[in-house]
């Protein structure tokens, strides 16, 4: 007898989901695991990355991104500069991540990633990522609203002046760092 779509698609996500945590148990430094993913499936690549080690303490930055994004693109690269493990997610609806994890249209920006519990929306500078996790605060996570030039993955020669937002999911903000 022949799975039904539902189960095949149950099978898929379920054999992703192993594939995933056995590549983050194997905590190799110079791998990656990128993720493209359309309306019905869900494709494995593994890519090599030339970023410093990952401290062991570090924790996977799950990003929600385009997959003709090139300066999503490159904010992954600045946190794997920075010693961060990246799982990249290829998507044609970023918007319905925002929506799910409570990131409103004005602190919007190009990819949503996910870390330690928060929320980051935007080109948010790694070191600024390094002090949420360190200092824990009670947001739902940070925010560079729109696409500001200078910020991480928007290095063009040109720099805007830009704040990071923290944020929470009934609406209260605050200026968690300028640059």
């Amino acid at each position: 007898m022949e799975p039904t779509t539902g189960s095949r698609t149950r099978v898929s996500y379920l054999t992703l989901s192993l594939v995933l945590v056995a590549a983050a148990c194997r905590g190799k430094d110079d791998s990656s695991a990128t993720i493209a993913s359309d309306s019905s499936h869900a494709h494995l690549a593994t890519t090599s990355s030339a970023a410093a080690p990952v401290a062991r303490d570090s924790m996977t930055v799950t990003v929600y991104k385009s997959p003709t994004c090139g300066c999503c693109s490159a904010w992954v690269d600045h946190l794997r500069a920075s010693g961060f493990q990246v799982v990249a997610i290829d998507t044609d609806d970023v918007d319905a991540v925002k929506r799910q994890h409570g990131v409103r249209a004005d602190h919007a920006s190009c990819h949503t990633a996910l870390v330690g519990g928060y929320v980051l929306e935007g080109h948010v500078p790694a070191a600024d990522v390094r002090r949420l996790l360190a200092e824990r605060p009670a947001v739902t996570g940070l925010a560079v609203p729109g696409m500001p030039q200078g910020s991480p993955g928007m290095e063009t020669g040109m720099k805007d002046p830009y704040d990071v937002v923290a944020f929470t999911r009934d609406g209260a903000t605050s200026v968690f760092a300028r640059h």
